[in-house]
């Protein structure tokens, strides 16, 4: 290779929608070329591990690492990332929060296994063989990464330099990030502070949209096929669940633009803890309970029939960050069963 910065990026426990996204950059993505060598990227080439492991540890300037920590292998990649890399970048919100795969924390790895598995009308498994670490056949052993019980995010695994939240990023955010590491590497510009979430804002989505908000109460909340929204209402205070509150800007409030709530893909803002809780605390302001005398019990009977409205809220609260949520994950007959085997 040339003395050119390296740069890496690897796809863990997600979608691939991270990926990509790099490619939104657009025409900047020809300076990344000009500025970068690849130095792994198996979503776009044929590096192999032992590549990476060939390298000197901190040979690689700027490494993005996708997707959560799923299994065994996920985890031993991230490592050797980290060992290898100058810069680690937790790119995207699996790799940030968990994401969609951090909710499967809901439940057990054994139950996951059993509904892809056995428990499922478009398998045809009759022995019901389940996936093994390791196989032995006449070739030898076959090995296959460890399923983990428990979906960890990044900063779970390794330390974690800067993140880029979203699901996936926005183009802005990933050139952002890019355009840091290159003044840094090229001009002796400074790197953001340790620790920084780059390219993304730290107020509220709410701020950055522009629907009319006038704090009216509401005494429902309705799934998206079961109301026609106004376009130029705030869609919480139609009934329209919407993670708004609970969630930092920088993405230009793109879906509640086009009627669609916030499903909460960029994470809290800083000094938030718990994403869930604090969605559970903003919908607490615009509901259309209790009253000066009301007894309490009707006020009580009142919110369970709200809060009934709510399909799934574990799922809704906690899409992208259950992995990073006071909770991490669902403790079964009293044992959480915590560790990551």
């Amino acid at each position: 290779m040339s003395d050119k910065p390296k740069l890496a990026m690897y796809w863990g426990s997600g979608c691939g929608g991270c990926e990509i996204a790099v490619l939104n950059i657009q025409e900047n993505i020809l300076i990344v070329d000009e500025v970068f060598d690849i130095a792994f990227f198996p979503c776009i080439a044929d590096f192999k591990v032992k590549d990476l492991k060939g390298y000197p540890d901190g040979y690689i300037d700027l490494c993005l690492f996708n997707g959560a920590v799923r299994n065994s292998e996920n985890e031993e990649m991230a490592k050797l990332l980290r060992q290898k890399s100058k810069v680690m970048v937790a790119f995207g919100s699996c790799a940030y929060e968990g994401c969609i795969p951090g909710l499967s924390n809901l439940t057990t790895k054994e139950a996951t296994l059993n509904t892809v598995y056995l428990d499922n009308p478009s398998i045809d498994n009759p022995s019901g063989t389940l996936p093994q670490p390791f196989y032995d056949v006449p070739e030898g052993t076959l090995e296959i990464p460890v399923f983990y019980h428990t979906v960890k995010s990044l900063d779970q695994v390794v330390n974690v330099d800067y993140t880029i939240p979203g699901c996936p990023p926005e183009p802005h955010q990933i050139w952002a990030v890019l355009q840091a590491v290159v003044a840094a590497l090229t001009q002796g510009a400074a790197l953001p502070p340790a620790g920084s979430i780059i390219g993304a804002g730290n107020v509220a989505v709410c701020q950055e949209c522009h629907l009319q908000k006038d704090v009216k109460k509401i005494d429902r909340f309705f799934r998206p096929y079961e109301v026609l929204p106004d376009p130029e209402v705030c869609l919480l205070e139609q009934g329209i669940m919407c993670m708004g509150p609970a969630t930092r800007s920088g993405c230009g409030a793109l879906c509640p633009q086009v009627g669609m709530g916030c499903r909460g893909c960029y994470g809290p803002m800083d000094g938030v803890e718990d994403q869930g809780a604090k969605m559970v605390t903003a919908i607490a302001s615009v509901l259309n309970v209790g009253g000066a005398g009301q007894d309490l019990e009707k006020m009580e009977q009142q919110l369970e029939e709200v809060m009934d409205t709510i399909v799934d809220p574990a799922g809704t609260f906690y899409r992208f960050s259950m992995s990073h949520s006071l909770l991490r994950r669902a403790k079964l007959n009293g044992n959480g069963h915590g560790g990551a085997s």
